[in-house]
C-alpha cells in the first residue's frame, strides 16, 4: 500500500520537476501522470484550495474528484495576487523543469507567471498552456470547459443523444476533452524533456480542449470530396432544417450522427440479455460470420451490398431482421451469451458498471487497480497508472496532498529562512 511518507519516487522521470498551475481535469489529470512517472509535481492551489478540491467535499478539503487527479504532489498555497507570493515562484522556477498551466492566456501574464517572465528565469523551461480553445481567435480568452468542448467540436451532437425535452444530450460518461488534453499534456511534456535531452532547448507547448475533442473525431471530421457526397448531403439538409427552425431532434435525425450505425446493424453493438447487457464487436467479414454463426442469423444488414440505409423498404426490413436478432439476446443470460459468442470466436464482452469493472479479474490480474493511504481519509482504491515499463516502472507516489502540507517544506528547500516564512504567512501570500 502506497502511504507517501515512505514511498521512495520511481519511474522514468525521477529527477524532474514539476510546477503546476492546474486546476480541474485537464490540467491535474495531465500532471499526475507525470507524478506517476516519478516527477516531483509541486501544485500551488489558491488560499481556499483548487475548485475540485471543494467541489462535493466528503470532509472538508477533501473529495473524490480530487483525490483521483491530484495523488503523488506535493501542496504549495500561494495566493498569487500577492507579489511576495509571486516571488516565491521566481525562486521556485530556476530549478523546476517543467511548469504546467491552464489559465486563460492573459490570467498568466497578469499574475506573472507567463511563459516570457519564466523561460527568462530559466531559459531551458518547458512550459506547457493549456486552454480550452487556444491562444488565438476570437475564442481565446473565453473560459471553458469539457460541457462546451463537446458541443463546439461535435461530439456531443456526435453522441446522438436528445433529452425529453428536446435538447442535444451530454456525454455524461467521461469529460473526454479533459482527460484526453490530460494525457496530451503528459505526452507533450515526455517529449519536450527528450528534444531537451538533445539539443538543450526548452520550449513554450500549447494544448486546448477544442483541439482534443476534434482529434478524437479525426476521420469523421475530415473533408475528402472523394468520398463525402453523402455528407456533404446531409449537411446541406441540416442546413434547410435549421433555416426552417426544425426541432433538434430531427436536425440530428438528417445528420445521422453517431460513430455506430443504427440501421441494420447487428454485428457491431450491445444487446440487452436476460439480466444484463453484452457488447459484440465484429469489424471483419470473418468475424461477422462467425456472429451469424453464433447467433444463428443469415442477416447481413448494412454489410450487404444492396442496403440502402436511405431507402425506407430496405430499413423496415432491417428493423424487423435486427428486432429478431435483438429478441434472442433476451432469451440467454449474459453468462451464456458469452460462453456461446466465444466458442464461436466473436470479440464480446459484459456491458459493466465502473464499479464492477475495478473488481474484474481481469482488471486485478493486470494490476490496473491500486491501493493507496490517505493521511486523513484513510484507505482508497484508484486507477493504477497507464503504462507498464519494464526498465523504469510506473509508480503512484502517494496519496493527494492535504492543502497546504508542503508549503513550508518547499519554501525552506527554496531558501526562505523559519521568520520569512512566518512573514509571508502573516500578510497572506501564503497558507
Amino acid at each position: 500500500m502506497v502511504s507517501g511518507a515512505d514511498a521512495g519516487a520511481s519511474g522514468p522521470l525521477v529527477g524532474i520537476r514539476v510546477l503546476e498551475f492546474t486546476q480541474i481535469i485537464a490540467g491535474p489529470f495531465g500532471c499526475q501522470n507525470l507524478s506517476d512517472m516519478g516527477a516531483d509535481v509541486i501544485k500551488v492551489e489558491p488560499p481556499e484550495g483548487e475548485p475540485w478540491r471543494i467541489y462535493s467535499q466528503f470532509l472538508p478539503g477533501e473529495s473524490k474528484y480530487f483525490h483521483s487527479l491530484n495523488r503523488g504532489k506535493r501542496s504549495l498555497v500561494l495566493n498569487l495576487d500577492d507579489s511576495e507570493a509571486q516571488e516565491v515562484v521566481y525562486r521556485l522556477v530556476p530549478e523546476m523543469d517543467i511548469v504546467v498551466i491552464n489559465y486563460r492566456p492573459d490570467v498568466a501574464a497578469k499574475l506573472g507567471i507567463d511563459y516570457a517572465r519564466l523561460s527568462a528565469l530559466r531559459p531551458n523551461l518547458i512550459y506547457i498552456d493549456n486552454t480550452a480553445w487556444g491562444r488565438k481567435g476570437p475564442w481565446s480568452h473565453r473560459p471553458g470547459y469539457d460541457i462546451i468542448a463537446q458541443a463546439v467540436s461535435g461530439l456531443m451532437a456526435a453522441d446522438a443523444k436528445v433529452d425529453e425535452g428536446g435538447a442535444p444530450g451530454t456525454i455524461t460518461a467521461s469529460p473526454m476533452a479533459d482527460y484526453g488534453t490530460g494525457i496530451a499534456i503528459a505526452w507533450a511534456a515526455c517529449a519536450a524533456l527528450y528534444h531537451r535531452e538533445r539539443t538543450g532547448q526548452g520550449q513554450f507547448i500549447e494544448t486546448s480542449l477544442l483541439n482534443t475533442a476534434l482529434a478524437f473525431q479525426g476521420m469523421y471530421g475530415m473533408d475528402l470530396p472523394a468520398a463525402d457526397a453523402l455528407k456533404y448531403e446531409k449537411m446541406a439538409m441540416v442546413d434547410h432544417l435549421r433555416a426552417e427552425g426544425a426541432p433538434y431532434a430531427e436536425v440530428l435525425e438528417a445528420h445521422g450522427a453517431g460513430g455506430v450505425p443504427r440501421v441494420g446493424n447487428v454485428y457491431y453493438r450491445a444487446y440487452a440479455t436476460k439480466d444484463g447487457a453484452v457488447a459484440v464487436g465484429a469489424l471483419s467479414p470473418t468475424l461477422r460470420a462467425k456472429v451469424r454463426a453464433a447467433i444463428p442469423t443469415e442477416y447481413l444488414g448494412l454489410y450487404d451490398p444492396a442496403f440502402d440505409a436511405r431507402n425506407p423498404e430496405h430499413v423496415a426490413t432491417a428493423d424487423i431482421e435486427v428486432a429478431k436478432v435483438e429478441a434472442r439476446f433476451r432469451e440467454l443470460t449474459t453468462a451464456e451469451w458469452l460462453e456461446r459468442l466465444e466458442r464461436h470466436g466473436v470479440p464480446c464482452g459484459p456491458v459493466n458498471f465502473v464499479e464492477e469493472a475495478m473488481l474484474d479479474p481481469q482488471t486485478i490480474a493486470n494490476e490496473m487497480t491500486v491501493a493507496i493511504e490517505h493521511e486523513t481519509t484513510g484507505p482508497e482504491t484508484q486507477v493504477s497508472p497507464l503504462l507498464r515499463m519494464s526498465a523504469t516502472p510506473l509508480a503512484v507516489q502517494g496519496p493527494s496532498p492535504v492543502l497546504g502540507r508542503h508549503t513550508d517544506e518547499v519554501l525552506r528547500a527554496a531558501g526562505y529562512t523559519e521568520p520569512e516564512i512566518a512573514a509571508l504567512r502573516e500578510r497572506g501570500a501564503i497558507a
